[in-house]
């Protein structure tokens, strides 16, 4: 359960303010170089994802080892994610902003563990950018309408890699592949989002009855 939430919280979590650290500091894949018409579309994906500091939308998630759930996420950046599974799946992610739950909400237990000891962190936090050190870029690719990204976190490169899909004209997050360190591909496809929205803060709270604490887990 927590690895499956995992790849999409990884995925999901892109909204970040926009870095200016010089070009100089970016972390490339080795074998990558990049046009500057490729940079410049990198930047502008940047700039989309950065201008936006909450995300509401429906989503749907396949799976190569055959999983397939529709459902609901809201985000808001720094550290707050909410990921809902439509019924009969129980599952349910919530980040405070501090920590993050893993909840069965058939059995209304959860499993929760520091967000900072996860993926999600990084892709969560006030601060990210593909210019920056957390992230190498694997890949930049642009075809009429679409920008494709890929990426893997620096710090944790044989974890799995990313691949986010935008669309062109105007520049907006649509779709993204993780294929995590078991190689399970998952893509999750937007629904209809809305990026910058009020949303509650009611949604990223969540506590378990009194009789059913939450386990605190390791990463």
């Amino acid at each position: 359960m927590t690895h499956t939430l995992l790849r999409i919280a990884m995925a999901i979590g892109v909204m970040t303010t926009l870095l200016t650290a010089p070009p100089a500091r970016a972390i490339l894949a080795d074998n990558l170089k990049l046009s500057k018409q490729e940079t410049t579309s990198l930047m502008r994906v940047q700039q989309h994802l950065n201008a936006s500091k909450t995300v509401r939308a429906r989503f749907l998630q396949i799976s190569s080892n055959g999983e397939y759930a529709e459902g609901e996420i809201f985000l808001q950046r720094p550290g707050r994610l909410r990921l809902v599974y439509d019924a009969p799946n129980p599952l349910m992610v919530v980040a405070d902003g501090k920590h993050i739950s893993f909840i069965d909400r058939k059995i209304e237990t959860a499993t929760t563990l520091f967000l900072s000891m996860t993926p999600a962190d990084l892709v969560l936090r006030e601060s990210i950018g593909f210019f920056g050190k957390d992230i190498i870029v694997t890949s930049v690719s642009q075809s009429p309408g679409v920008i494709r990204v890929g990426l893997l976190n620096a710090e944790e490169p044989d974890a799995g890699s990313i691949e986010l899909v935008f669309s062109d004209q105007p520049v907006e997050l649509r779709k993204w592949t993780v294929i995590d360190s078991q190689g399970i591909k998952t893509s999750v496809s937007l629904l209809g989002p809305s990026f910058d929205v009020p949303l509650n803060p009611e949604l990223f709270k969540w506590a378990p009855s009194p009789d059913k604490p939450r386990v605190f887990g390791d990463d």
